[in-house]
């Protein structure tokens, strides 16, 4: 699992359109742009898009918490009950200690992660409805205040991933409860279901379009610097 992540991390980095996590990141600096282009018009649409977010962020933070008590109870729980266990392995206190703590700092991390995507997301909903054209008719004042608030957006839904990844790895975790088999496989079944979650190949032409803009940019830049010489 963590491999894999490691693998991930490089695609997004150097083949973002080639991962589904980086092609969503572009499109959402798209639909800030667009959303901040009227905000009389799509400011009610975005508000309610950013809560709809938060409610799912707040879903996971809640559950993380609730599962990070049920396993504190656990953890407390008799002794005597676990020999009854069908666990294949060590079955000594210190083990079940161990994965239960390691189960308890998955999911307050889980937690933390929901927590900042929520107030990335809260942040958020306030700055996509600044009235940036009526406050500077500068162009530039227009684009590094869209790139802000997308670059905000983006990283809660950076938050709320790490979150969700979070809930991914104790699955494993759990399964370790009753041996390394079920781990290693489960481990196994995890790396593949994500492989096909993640990674997309049917989105390249973004590269081009991107490239595009950027050279538009450049070249109104350099035509508005020759106009002002």
């Amino acid at each position: 699992m963590v491999a894999y992540h490691l693998w991930l991390l490089y695609r997004i980095v150097k083949h973002p359109t080639k991962t589904v996590i980086g092609v969503n990141a572009m499109n959402r600096r798209f639909w800030v742009r667009a959303m901040m282009e009227d905000p009389g018009k799509n400011g009610v649409l975005a508000v309610q898009t950013l809560r709809n977010n938060i409610m799912a962020s707040t879903l996971l933070a809640s559950t993380a918490i609730m599962l990070s008590s049920l396993i504190a109870v656990l953890m407390t729980s008799g002794r005597g009950e676990r020999s009854s266990w069908l666990v294949f392995g060590d079955r000594s206190d210190l083990t079940y200690s161990i994965k239960f703590f390691l189960i308890l700092v998955c999911f307050l991390v889980a937690f933390l992660l929901n927590l900042q995507s929520i107030r990335y997301y809260s942040h958020a909903s306030i700055l996509i409805n600044v009235p940036v054209k009526k406050i500077s008719q500068h162009q530039r004042h227009h684009h590094l205040t869209a790139e802000y608030v997308a670059t905000t957006v983006n990283r809660g839904s950076y938050f709320w991933s790490l979150g969700l990844r979070a809930f991914y790895f104790s699955f494993p975790l759990f399964l370790w409860i009753f041996g390394p088999f079920p781990m290693f496989l489960c481990c196994i079944a995890l790396v593949f279901m994500l492989y096909f979650l993640d990674v997309t190949f049917q989105f390249g032409w973004a590269v081009g379009v991107i490239d595009d803009n950027n050279g538009h940019h450049k070249d109104d830049e350099e035509s508005g610097g020759l106009a002002s010489a």
